[in-house]
Order: C-alpha cells, then sequence, then structure tokens
C-alpha cells in the first residue's frame, strides 16, 4: 500500500493523556508485581529481601494518583477525564445489550466499559491509597486494631479486583491492537474511530485535540 492510499489519522490522545496512562500501568504493575511477592509464600521465597520489596510496594502506591495529578494542567487531558465521566442513556444502553448486538451509533471517544473500567480504577486508587496508609502507619495504639484489619481486608480485596481488571484492559486490547497503537502513538485511522466511535468527533467528546485536524498534543 502507497502512502497515498493509507487511510487518514486522526489524534485520539495527546502526550498528557498517554504519559498518565503509561506511568501509571507501570505504577500498578509495579504495584501488583510486589504485592504478589508480599503475600504469596513461593514467591516470597524465591524473591527474598522482603523489607525491599515492602519499600518499593510503598512508595509505587505513593506515587499512584502524582502522574492523574500532574497531567490535570493539560486541557486535552481535563477533555477526556470528562468525556470518561460523562455517562449517557446510549451507555446504560450499550451495557444492556448483547456484545454482537450493541449499537455504536451513540459511542463518543470512549464506550462505556471503557467509562465503568476508568472509574473503577480512579476509585480504587484512592481507596488503596487511604487504606495503605492505614496499614503503614496505623501501628499499634495509632489506630483501633478493628481499623487496621478493616484497611487490610479492603485493602486486599481490591487488590484482587484491581487484578482482575487489568487483566481484563489487557485481553480487550490484546483484541483490538488499533486501539492499542492509538494509546502508543497518540494516533488512529479515521475509518477506525468513524467505525467503533462514531460519535466523537461529531459530539460532545470531540473538539480540539481529537478532532481529524490533529488537534493539541498537550
Amino acid at each position: 500500500m502507497s502512502p497515498s492510499d493509507e487511510p487518514p489519522l486522526v489524534r485520539r490522545f495527546g502526550r498528557a493523556s498517554r504519559a498518565t496512562h503509561w506511568s501509571t500501568a507501570v505504577l500498578t504493575g509495579v504495584c501488583l508485581a510486589t504485592a504478589a511477592v508480599l503475600y504469596l509464600g513461593p514467591l516470597a521465597t524465591l524473591v527474598g529481601r522482603r523489607q525491599i520489596v515492602a519499600t518499593v510496594h510503598l512508595y509505587a502506591g505513593l506515587a499512584l494518583p502524582l502522574p492523574m495529578l500532574a497531567a490535570a494542567v493539560s486541557a486535552a487531558y481535563r477533555r477526556d477525564v470528562a468525556a470518561l465521566d460523562r455517562f449517557t442513556a446510549g451507555d446504560w444502553a450499550w451495557l444492556r445489550t448483547r456484545p454482537r448486538r450493541r449499537d455504536r451509533a451513540a459511542v463518543g471517544k470512549f464506550n462505556a466499559g471503557q467509562k465503568l473500567y476508568a472509574a473503577f480504577v480512579a476509585g480504587a486508587v484512592l481507596v488503596m491509597l487511604g487504606t495503605g496508609l492505614i496499614m503503614e502507619f496505623g501501628g499499634p495504639g495509632a489506630i483501633p486494631v478493628s481499623y487496621r484489619t478493616g484497611a487490610t481486608f479492603v485493602h486486599d480485596l481490591l487488590a484482587l479486583g484491581l487484578f482482575a481488571g487489568v487483566c481484563g484492559h489487557l485481553w480487550m486490547a490484546s483484541r483490538d491492537p488499533v486501539a492499542l497503537v492509538g494509546m502508543r502513538t497518540g494516533m488512529v485511522p479515521l475509518p477506525w474511530a468513524l467505525r467503533e466511535h462514531p460519535a466523537w468527533l461529531t459530539g460532545p467528546d470531540g473538539g480540539a485535540g481529537s478532532g481529524a485536524d490533529g488537534g493539541s498534543q498537550a
């Protein structure tokens, strides 16, 4: 295929959104990997150096919200967050319909599944940060034992949920390599955008930074 035959590209994500995604992904991976070492006996025996692993886990967890907070200075990133927060009647209909029968006409920049996953991750990060701080600094006498026990239970339960969510996210990404390229390079073919997210360029999720003209990369 000659360059002139290639479909036109549309900017899907700016630099701030991509940097936030990948840095959060790395930190989440570190948290999950170190958690596995801390909680699974065979892995703990294999790796050793438990105190170092625990320290890495702590600081990776503390750093998890930082990419999202830093990216808030970007207008393009804030538009992406607003699009993720906007749940419409079409999104509810999308969730109620079997995958093969879903009407994509109302799908904007993000589908309902992506919005739910983003909301879950954001909430899980905040709750796990809070419970992790209680577990780390809520030693004997600092807080009631019941609080620490509850924090440990919630933290562990959310860790399992986050692991399952990440696995599902990776599985979905593997099924749509174009979406993965979009998160890696920021650009996707226009035909893909019109097929998978037809309301993106024309609806409230469109605008500067997400249109076919390339928009802002901030």
